[in-house]
């Protein structure tokens, strides 16, 4: 693995993980750049949370999570080696590894991805304002509509979803292109009708929406949901628990795809081994970090359904915990 030294003063470290000065540049560390999504969603403070696992660890390894774009940007940036590691939806790792799917690698697959582990369920959300008159995906045709960044994960799930419910983007009134913060300030001022969102449920994004707006959950279900299932098998079904957010008051059903921890095969066996015992050797410990992990996270689900070759370090790590792995 390479040791990239000033790259990673500019990095973000939260946490008691600190900046890499003084011990932290010694002789023999070997630095690890997670990167994460926005700072509003749950990728941020699962990386972050993992970093400062590594780091507190003392195994000579030294982590720090780096807010980004998302799962689209993060794939890209470990082709080119600005990060070791990442999150992202399982289904973009998947057309990374094959180079298909999304214009972002077609063509260009990267064949060094490797899976650290598979982490607990995106949940697709549609988040509409209840003075929207929006109680369905069809309803969503003439509308305002927050789609996610260009050529986000988030994007790509939009449009599958609504495929499925026999729409496209055309449809819309207008197919607003902007990050989730900015998709917040939409939808309070009134210049957004509903907004999709692929997160982890819990999300900050979403609460601060709730908080502030009077808002509803779309629901992804019956023969469409059905339908994209089996076209992409990459989601599955997912209810929403009532109460997760202001104002649901009832379960409301959806799909999910899957956030995963990847990094590449240039990285050695041993250096992805320890920051796995470090990060995920007590799980208690792990899912304390985040209500998404708390709730989802467990090491048999961790290697199901794997978007790309678990790394070897990994599946050493997998099984000294008995865990069976291809």
């Amino acid at each position: 693995m390479k040791k990239r030294g000033k790259q990673f003063m500019t990095a973000a470290v939260l946490g008691s993980a600190a900046l890499f000065t003084g011990a932290a540049l010694a002789q023999g560390t070997t630095f690890l750049t997670i990167g994460s999504g926005s700072t509003t969603g749950v990728y941020f403070p699962v990386a972050t949370g993992m970093a400062k696992m590594i780091n507190d660890a003392g195994g000579g390894i030294r982590a720090n999570a780096r807010s980004t774009g998302g799962s689209v940007f993060n794939m890209n940036a470990m082709a080119t080696g600005e990060l070791n590691a990442a999150v992202a939806q399982n289904d973009v790792v998947y057309y990374a590894y094959t180079g298909t799917g999304l214009d972002a690698f077609k063509g260009k697959a990267n064949k060094k991805i490797r899976t650290m582990a598979v982490l607990y369920p995106e949940v697709l959300h549609v988040i509409a304002r209840k003075d929207s008159g929006i109680n369905s995906m069809a309803d969503l045709k003439g509308k305002k509509v927050v789609i996610g960044d260009l050529g986000s994960g988030t994007e790509q799930t939009a449009m599958q979803v609504m495929e499925a419910y026999g729409l496209t983007f055309d449809d819309l009134g207008q197919a607003l292109r902007v990050s989730p913060s900015q998709g917040i300030s939409l939808m309070q001022d009134k210049r957004a009708d509903a907004l999709f969102y692929t997160v982890g449920v819990g999300a900050s994004a979403i609460a601060q929406i709730a908080q502030t707006v009077d808002v509803k959950l779309v629901p992804v279900a019956g023969n469409q949901a059905a339908s994209l299932i089996k076209k992409y098998p990459f989601y599955v079904r997912y209810n929403v628990p009532a109460k997760s957010y202001r104002g649901i008051d009832g379960t409301v059903p959806g799909v999910a795809v899957q956030a995963t921890l990847v990094t590449t095969s240039d990285e050695s066996e041993d250096t992805i081994y320890k920051a796995m015992k470090a990060a995920f050797g007590d799980e208690k410990a792990l899912k304390a970090i985040h209500p998404a992990l708390a709730n989802n996270f467990s090491y048999a689900k961790a290697v199901d359904g794997l978007p790309a070759p678990l790394h070897p370090g990994a599946a050493k790590f997998f099984k000294e915990m008995g865990v069976k792995v291809k």
